[in-house]
């Protein structure tokens, strides 16, 4: 199972997440650098952190014109899924791919620190064998990353429950306290109304492994991996069987 990494001028956690991937059994991602045409041969896209074209005009406003978003919003239209972690989330958002906008941190300083979010949609292709209200721990690093929507776009992500995650304490409690950015309601990821595109601040390429301080971003992948085998992602057109090996961090998928 293929994972596309997208690479732009300025990304830097591309590494990160091409790292996570591969070191979780039965997945592998490979870069695709943002002058290519074609995602022909992946199951999934990722977009990752950084700071893409220098995060020049807006956080993500020219990477969104990179020729190869044009094969990311036909590959997100026919259902692929689609993940943006920090900078791949504003991409998303800048794309129109996802509804909002990210804004500077509320106190104007970048943050880099371990946040709590509180799973607010249970078994989504992004949250399998997540219950809600299920706390998952991992790191933050951004300067403009403080989600804001208007009234009528957030009365929408509620209803339709596109909220996927918000900032919580330690015990799930949703507090200003522990809200790191100052983000409407809390909100740390949404998704579309499909369902197939996810983007989320925190960064779960650097929560995959125990050595990292929390390897609960490795649940985010492995429920793709889920989801695509499953063939629960439309047009995925793949239909495989998997099996739970209990490999510390989630499952290990095996095609029989």
């Amino acid at each position: 199972m293929k994972f596309a990494v997208i690479q732009f001028p300025g990304s830097n956690c591309d590494q990160d997440c091409l790292r996570a991937i591969n070191g979780l059994d039965g997945l592998r991602a490979e870069y695709v650098w943002h002058k290519e045409t074609s995602l022909a041969g992946f199951d999934a896209v990722v977009l990752p952190g950084g700071f893409a074209y220098g995060d020049y005009l807006r956080c993500g406003a020219i990477a969104r014109f990179s020729p190869i978003m044009n094969e990311v919003v036909r590959a997100a239209k026919e259902g692929q899924l689609i993940l943006g972690t920090c900078n791949g989330f504003q991409v998303l958002c800048e794309a129109g791919l996802l509804p909002g906008a990210l804004v500077r941190n509320r106190g104007l300083r970048f943050v880099c620190d371990m946040v709590n979010l509180r799973i607010e949609v249970p078994d989504s292709a992004f949250t399998h064998d997540c219950p809600q209200g299920t706390v998952l721990r991992m790191p933050i690093a951004h300067g403009e990353g403080c989600y804001f929507a208007d009234p009528e776009t957030l009365r929408e992500l509620n209803g339709n429950g596109q909220v996927m995650m918000r900032y919580c304490d330690a015990t799930g409690a949703i507090t200003p306290e522990s809200n790191p950015n100052g983000s409407i309601e809390n909100i740390a990821g949404i998704c579309n109304r499909e369902g197939n595109i996810f983007g989320l601040m925190p960064h779960p390429d650097r929560a995959s492994d125990v050595r990292l301080g929390s390897a609960d971003g490795a649940k985010i992948f492995l429920s793709m991996a889920e989801t695509i085998l499953a063939g629960r992602a439309p047009g995925c057109g793949v239909s495989l069987f998997l099996t739970g090996t209990g490999t510390g961090v989630g499952k290990t998928f095996v095609a029989i």
